[in-house]
């Protein structure tokens, strides 16, 4: 069972940066897709960024044009790069793989906080 590992969190002011990370423990390439999802206190999880087996992206509502989502296969890891944080961007944030069953697995989460 692969494993799933965040890392690169932490406390940043607003407009500041952070890239996460998401080491898995086998091949990434056997997935479908990698994203990143982020869960604010009270409310639902939901997506940011997604990575597709072949590399195209697809990023969700104020991720836009602010986060980069990328991969390394060789180093079986996934990156978010986040530029420009702001305060509502405080969240869990959480590496999921998807396989081609359709079946997901989780890290276990990296807590990003934007204040000043």
């Amino acid at each position: 069972q692969v494993q799933l590992v965040e890392s690169g969190g932490g406390l940043v002011q607003p407009g500041g940066s952070l890239r996460l990370s998401c080491a898995a423990s086998g091949s990434i390439s056997s997935f479908m897709t990698m994203g990143w999802y982020r869960q604010a206190p009270s409310k639902q999880r939901e997506l940011v960024a997604r990575i597709r087996s072949g590399g195209s992206t697809d990023y969700v509502g104020s991720a836009k044009g602010r986060f980069t989502i990328s991969k390394d296969n060789a180093k079986n890891t996934v990156y978010l790069q986040m530029n420009t944080l702001k305060p509502e961007d405080t969240a869990v944030y959480y590496c999921s793989a998807t396989r081609y069953t359709g079946s997901n697995i989780w890290g276990q989460g990296t807590q990003v906080t934007v204040s000043s």
